[in-house]
């Protein structure tokens, strides 16, 4: 079952209707990096229902939150610091 839910999460993040993702986004180590990639991804697609902030913002935190336990501090750090500089790249404050 656990390698369905894998399965499942990377089907998602990889061919999203929400937006096309650059590959490895996720990968990066630079949260500045990840939140305009994210960003070029959101502002491009054609098939979000949201704005783009929030269609990015949501495929930050659904990549997060499917991460769980497994996800390393070191990694969650880098992901929950994209999140700012996410907030930043489309001129909105925190409590936006």
């Amino acid at each position: 079952m656990t390698a369905t839910r894998k399965k499942w999460s990377a089907e998602v993040t990889e061919h999203s209707n929400a937006m096309d993702l650059e590959d490895h986004v996720f990968e990066s180590d630079d949260a500045r990096k990840i939140a305009a990639s994210l960003k070029r991804s959101a502002e491009h697609s054609h098939r979000r229902k949201a704005e783009p902030f929030q269609s990015a913002m949501s495929m930050l935190n659904f990549y997060i939150n499917r991460a769980g336990k497994n996800l390393p501090a070191a990694r969650k750090k880098v992901l929950e610091d994209a999140k700012g500089e996410l907030r930043s790249a489309f001129g909105r404050d925190k409590d936006d």
